[in-house]
């Protein structure tokens, strides 16, 4: 890549917390941020990932009190499972780092007396809740209670999730101390500030046109933080507290959010001390440096203004490089609902690693994430059809039904005629980056999909498996057709680099080596040994997830009083139900015959596009392939349980036969199989087993 066009990027995700171990929920960030990293780098950029241990505040030492250990031995525990957790996702940081560093403690220094230097920190009494049974005052995260501003119940200490109103934890109504279960006392003490209203202007400034927000977070900012004086910010708490002393105001410790996200400065530092080089290359304005850097944070919104209000002001206060973008994603649900420890839906990273194959969630996670600030739902049927019908059915498949064919003569020594199948999905990728770049991996993963269908198609129309039944005669054509076969996979899978790193390091040890950049899609590969084939992905079976659900209620002890959650479609009928399970099977309809059913044809279909129809309460406007050019349009009564954009490039089973009725909307020329009731709260879908092909007759 020519120097000119090299960028230099530097990439952030939150800091995860040392107190408790990685979840489902937070992997949505750091396999969005790795697979984001990937595919910059396999553009040929430089890109850098750092991220660190999150270690200080008051839980911290509470815990470790409680466990009868020191704070730096508490979290030295939680680091190496934290670090264990990232590895089994092939979470690749280039440096991990802590906030308990002393590089972290110099930067928070230098920040301060930039601060203190501008005028913009104060001192002043404040009253602040006390924990009489802990014997601590409360970070605001520590305390709930109801919201001054709009009486929302159960909100914390700093901010309200219903209003987004922010206050001081003495605002809230009947606090609650999250660490002991006891009613806060009201105590004086001395606090030091950030003033925030001088850099009132600059915020307004960079928040609407700096281009690093979603317009959605701007406007947001504007309605709810920048439309009246800004509140001063508290940055300090009183001993004890676990963190940093204050170098110029003893007995005082920096915030744990005042010191956290400086955490990135010092893990730059960090890996950059570690190559000769230094952080000021990534984080100081202008400079010799070219081109200048780009900083790219990734986070939850739930700690949207800490990233887009506070930490901008300490930046732009030190002379620093502001964030280029703060890439905001939505919270995780699961099945349609907030995780659950009462359902097992709370559920560890290394619960899930101990039972099923960490790149089925990294490419369920990819074929969610559209970029939007919106949440994604991990539905555990849904994640199970969908990873069994791309990965295994489209993806994998292409190479387990060719490459054995090519063990022993190799690929084609001239690149045979594919019909432009290979010039198509190589001129796509100029489309598929556009996605990554905008992280919008789910449209990224559709049109990578889309190219697995064509391929898949022709391996289908060419039928390989009878060349080689015909013997000597048809061997050549039979190399030929497995090369495409093989180049189409290979090509696919550099496309799906970032998303699976483990299928793209097998899929180098099968053909053509390692994939190092994202050119190698543009060129098919000619004239080069095939490995014997070995398995290169899992289907995933109800048990497993199964498995998973019972392992996660049996960690948060309340197995005995919550039940399974029953890995099989819900309103699905079961074989000897528990008439007492609300998911037993509903009385059966009067018998037909078999001359009765014998008119129904059901197929499978490909759904190529969904869409809401406004003025309809229950129904989504899809339009289904059944093969070569056949395609339907079907009115189904699925909206509010299936998102439309989810849904596209899904093999659905449909009756094929029903005549067309038309609707105030248009003409509906089919149904689309479903199943709901028993009790069960929603519409599923049924879908086919991986390998079913769109016009397939169900018997």
């Amino acid at each position: 890549m020519p120097a000119s066009s090299r960028r230099r990027l530097l990439v952030t995700s939150a800091l995860p917390y040392a107190n408790g171990h990685i979840h489902l929920g937070h992997l949505v960030e750091y396999i969005q941020t790795d697979v984001f990293v990937r595919f910059q780098k396999l553009r040929g950029h430089d890109c850098v990932y750092v991220c660190a241990d999150d270690t200080h505040g008051t839980a911290i030492m509470i815990r470790a009190r409680a466990e009868g250990r020191s704070e730096r031995e508490l979290i030295a525990e939680m680091r190496g499972a934290h670090l264990a957790d990232f590895a089994g996702f092939q979470v690749d940081f280039d440096h991990y780092g802590s906030t308990d560093s002393d590089a972290n403690r110099e930067r928070c220094g230098a920040i301060w007396r930039s601060l203190r230097e501008r005028g913009l920190v104060v001192g002043r009494d404040v009253k602040q809740l006390f924990d009489p049974k802990a014997g601590v005052f409360l970070a605001d995260r520590f305390v709930r209670g109801g919201c001054p501003r709009c009486q929302a119940a159960d909100q914390y200490g700093d901010a309200c999730e219903k209003c987004g109103a922010t206050y001081g934890p003495a605002d809230l109504l009947d606090p609650v101390s999250t660490l002991s279960g006891a009613t806060p006392e009201v105590r004086s003490a001395e606090h030091l500030f950030v003033r925030l209203e001088p850099m009132q202007g600059f915020l307004q400034e960079w928040t609407r046109t700096s281009g690093a927000l979603d317009p959605r977070i701007a406007n947001y900012l504007t309605g709810h933080f920048l439309g009246e004086p800004l509140r001063d910010w508290d940055v300090s708490r009183p001993a004890p507290y676990f963190g940093f002393e204050i170098p110029d105001a003893p007995g005082h410790y920096w915030y744990v959010w005042f010191d956290a996200p400086v955490g990135y400065i010092a893990a730059t530092e960090e890996w950059a001390a570690a190559r000769g080089g230094s952080w000021r290359d990534w984080w100081h304005r202008g400079g010799p440096h070219e081109p200048p850097a780009e900083i790219h944070h990734f986070i939850g919104k739930d700690i949207t203004y800490f990233h887009t209000l506070f930490w901008p002001a300490m930046l732009e206060a030190a002379g620093l490089s502001l964030p280029t973008k703060v890439r905001i994603h939505g919270f995780l649900t699961v099945n349609g609902e907030k995780m659950s420890k009462a359902r097992g839906t709370y559920v560890l990273a290394r619960t899930y690693l101990e039972h099923l194959d960490p790149a089925s969630l990294r490419y369920y996670y990819a074929a969610k994430l559209s970029g939007d600030i919106d949440d994604i739902d991990l539905n555990l049927d849904d994640f199970a059809a969908k990873v069994n019908s791309d990965l295994v059915g489209k993806v994998v498949n292409l190479a387990s039904r060719t490459a054995r064919w090519l063990e022993a003569t190799g690929l084609a020594a001239v690149y045979p005629d594919d019909g432009g199948l290979f010039a198509q999905a190589a001129a796509e990728g100029a489309d598929i980056a556009a996605a990554y770049e905008a992280c919008d991996f789910a449209r990224a993963m559709r049109l990578v999909m889309a190219a697995a269908d064509r391929a898949n198609a022709y391996v289908d129309a060419e039928q390989p498996w009878k060349l080689a039944k015909a013997g000597p005669a048809a061997a050549g054509r039979l190399r030929e057709v497995a090369s495409v076969a093989l180049n189409l996979y290979r090509q696919i899978v550099v496309y799906l680099a970032p998303v699976l790193p483990t299928l793209a390091a097998e899929t180098a040890a099968l053909v053509g080596g390692p994939i190092r950049s994202w050119d190698e899609s543009l060129r098919p590969l000619v004239g080069l040994p095939v490995a014997p084939f070995k398995p290169l992905a899992r289907r995933v079976e109800s048990s497993q997830i199964e498995a998973i659900l019972a392992a996660s209620l049996a960690t948060s002890g309340t197995a005995a009083a919550a039940p399974i959650p029953s890995p099989r479609p819900a309103g699905a009928t079961a074989m000897s139900a528990d008439p007492a399970d609300p998911l037993a099977a509903e009385p059966l309809a009067a018998t037909c015959t078999i001359d009765d059913f014998a008119k129904v044809d059901l197929r499978v279909a490909r759904i190529l596009a969904a869409e809401e129809v406004p003025e309809a309460k229950k129904l989504l406007k899809l339009t289904i392939g059944l093969g070569g050019d056949v395609t339907r349009t079907v009115f189904a009564g699925i909206k509010g349980f299936h998102e439309p954009a989810a849904l596209v490039g899904r093999l659905v089973v449909v009756v094929a036969n029903l005549a067309p009725r038309q609707m105030k909307f248009g003409l509906s020329e089919g149904m689309v199989a479903a199943a709901s009731g028993a009790g069960a709260p929603g519409v599923y879908l049924l879908s086919p087993d991986s390998g079913a092909l769109p016009g397939m007759r169900l018997h």
